[in-house]
């Protein structure tokens, strides 16, 4: 049963990152002028990094709790890092470079964050598989 649940917890986390890379950013950056965009995006990264963290967290105790400690375990552990990387590093550098008009550093730290949620999102295909 538990074991199920961290199944049910690992596609809600793909779910939740494709809704929000298919649905959510287009939306926004085609609906809102730029600096609405800019406003919205920055309010909604850090609930949608933390509610993934928070998510990969009570799927790695399960795993704790299992005595799993398989590639599933460092999968959902290397995803989980990702997430606070990306948070708590690379969006406030994200968010410094574009404030400081520096889009040399903004476009290649935004590509790192693109990069590292497909990532993600690979990790997370093969934990269900």
């Amino acid at each position: 049963m538990i074991e199920q649940i961290s199944i049910y917890l690992t596609s809600m986390i793909l779910g939740i990152m494709l809704f929000f890379s298919f649905v959510i950013a287009p939306v926004v950056f085609t609906t809102l002028d730029e600096e609405n965009a800019r406003k919205f995006i920055r309010r909604i990264f850090p609930f949608y990094y933390n509610v993934n963290l928070g998510i990969c967290l009570i799927v790695l105790v399960i795993f704790l709790l299992l005595s799993k400690f398989g590639i599933d375990f460092y999968l959902i552990l290397a995803i989980t890092l990702l997430f606070a990387t990306s948070n708590y590093l690379l969006m406030p550098l994200i968010n410094k470079y574009r404030d400081e008009k520096q889009d040399k550093k903004f476009k290649y730290s935004h590509f790192m964050s693109v990069i590292i949620n497909f990532i993600q999102m690979i990790f997370l295909v093969i934990l269900l598989i």
